[in-house]
């Protein structure tokens, strides 16, 4: 390896550890309780030299956002690469949505709050963002445009409208807020519970109903699915 090769790994190595450090610190605490200053005594380096691999604090945290997003997209690939018809397909992508919220719950918080109006439009990250972000929802696209074509998704619903829908879904329901959790389970139900019952009203809202190509919720299970269990009412607890 020569000199050139081997800085030039050496600079990359110490960009991951700068975001590594990062990563800790922000996933441990909130954007705004963590300074450059903190994330260079993490990774053992100058402020100056933080600088030189990242222009803000901003553009680092959205770095990270993109670890996450990543994971994501890599998740919803998988799920497009599976023999199975697209209504399953689609119902495996909101199952990675929900254990993408379940395994990577910090990266789901902060690509949440990059989200927000917090963050400059003009960062140079936040459009890679956007497409890392746009590029599952066209994953989801297609699966539904699949199903349409296979005759287990239903032919008059536009697939571009329905993936955003279900995508805004996914976000709002299958990665709840702990607040909202709470109040679920006041009322006696599981987290598990809330969830099937998602994809037990939204599975036969979209499929064909075509009984040439019915898919039971039931069979899904031998695709990788396990969200669609039924609710047994008497788990309920009684209320008071």
């Amino acid at each position: 390896m020569g000199i050139s090769d081997r800085r030039q790994r050496e600079k990359e190595q110490r960009k991951t550890g700068i975001i590594d450090a990062a990563e800790r610190l922000f996933f441990s605490r909130g954007y705004e309780d963590v300074s450059m200053e903190e994330i260079a005594r993490e990774v053992e380096l100058n402020k100056a030299t933080i600088y030189l691999y990242f222009e803000n604090k901003e553009t680092l945290f959205a770095t990270i956002v993109l670890r996450g997003i990543g994971i994501l997209k890599e998740k919803y690939t998988d799920c497009m690469k599976k023999q199975a018809p697209g209504l399953v397909k689609v119902a495996l992508m909101g199952q990675a949505y929900y254990l993408f919220s379940q395994e990577y719950p910090e990266y789901l918080r902060l690509i949440h709050f990059y989200g927000s109006e917090r963050f400059a439009k003009e960062n140079p990250c936040t459009a890679e963002i956007g497409k890392g972000y746009g590029t599952c929802r066209l994953i989801l696209r297609d699966a539904i445009q699949e199903g349409i074509k296979d005759g287990t998704i239903r032919s008059d619903i536009d697939p571009f409208l329905t993936s955003m829908y279900l995508m805004i879904s996914f976000m709002g329901i299958l990665s709840l807020e702990n607040k909202w959790k709470l109040v679920i389970e006041a009322e006696g139900f599981s987290d598990e519970q809330y969830t099937c019952d998602f994809f037990r009203f939204i599975i036969p809202a979209i499929s064909s109903g075509d009984k040439s190509h019915a898919v039971d919720a039931r069979d899904f299970a031998s695709f990788g699915f396990s969200l669609a269990g039924p609710v047994i009412p008497d788990q309920k607890r009684e209320k008071r």
